[in-house]
């Protein structure tokens, strides 16, 4: 039987060197079932209407906030080691057609745990519609994938394992989901600590909310307790912010801290 050649585009070869590595890391998933009855409803009256890659994304970041252990990374130089950072960086994986076929890129948010949530979509938006040559991230990809295998093997080699660099090139967490298609993901392969994937919100407000973990990192009780908060921040301060209401519990603390300061 005749078959066609097909070259491997740029985006393919990131991804098989990205997949190179990440079958190194010993991942596993932990789920739990989310009820987000009433966060669905308010999104839904929301003027901006976010997306729920947004609000999965905020949320996240607001736990890793809380939760150092997130924001942690196993590199390997100068001797194997975990580092700690301060802040979160996501990595939002959105599919993008480039030179006539589907191609997967990542863009990056700092710090979105301190940005609003319309902040967070209006910049996902931008990965998903700008132009590709627009989104500095989205050239980096293209202009490295370019490169001879051996150069991108070392390149993103180094990129994994230089603690300084790390958050810039890869970020400290993944988000991934095709829940906008009414599938999911079951276990997500990525060279990052954590990443974050959740499948269809059903009519009831019930979602499955998975995150898969480095267990180099850290173990599986973390990530359960981990999802546990996640829901809280889902039903409380992301809640109250699609709402446009004031989170009583953060207002307090700001209100406690303005005394202090008098």
């Amino acid at each position: 039987m005749r078959s066609r050649w097909i070259r491997l585009s740029a985006p393919r070869r990131f991804i098989e060197d990205m997949l190179h590595f990440a079958a190194e890391i010993p991942t596993v998933p932990v789920q739990r079932r989310m009820v987000l009855r009433d966060v669905a409803a308010a999104r839904v009256r929301c003027p901006d209407r976010p997306g729920w890659p947004a609000v999965f994304l905020k949320a996240f970041a607001r736990v890793a906030a809380d939760m150092p252990v997130l924001r942690r990374a196993y590199v390997k130089l100068p001797w194997p080691h975990l580092v700690e950072y301060p802040t979160s960086v996501a990595s939002i994986a959105v599919e993008r057609e480039y030179e006539g076929e589907p191609a997967v890129f990542f863009g990056r948010v700092w710090n979105p745990a301190k940005l609003p949530l319309a902040e967070v979509h209006s910049r996902i938006r931008e990965f998903a519609e700008d132009p590709i040559e627009d989104i500095s991230s989205f050239r980096k990809l293209l202009s490295f994938a370019r490169l001879p295998r051996p150069l991108r093997r070392l390149g993103m080699w180094l990129g994994l394992n230089i603690s300084r660099t790390r958050p810039g090139q890869f970020g400290t967490f993944g988000l991934t989901a095709y829940s906008s298609l009414g599938a999911t993901s079951l276990h997500p392969l990525s060279p990052l600590s954590v990443t974050l994937t959740y499948g269809v919100v059903g009519a009831d407000g019930a979602v499955d909310v998975r995150i898969i973990y480095d267990h180099r990192v850290m173990d599986g009780a973390t990530v359960a307790r981990a999802l546990a908060r996640l829901e809280d921040e889902l039903t409380g301060p992301i809640l109250y912010e699609l709402r446009g209401e004031v989170d009583e519990s953060e207002n307090e603390i700001h209100q406690l801290a303005e005394r202090a300061v008098a």
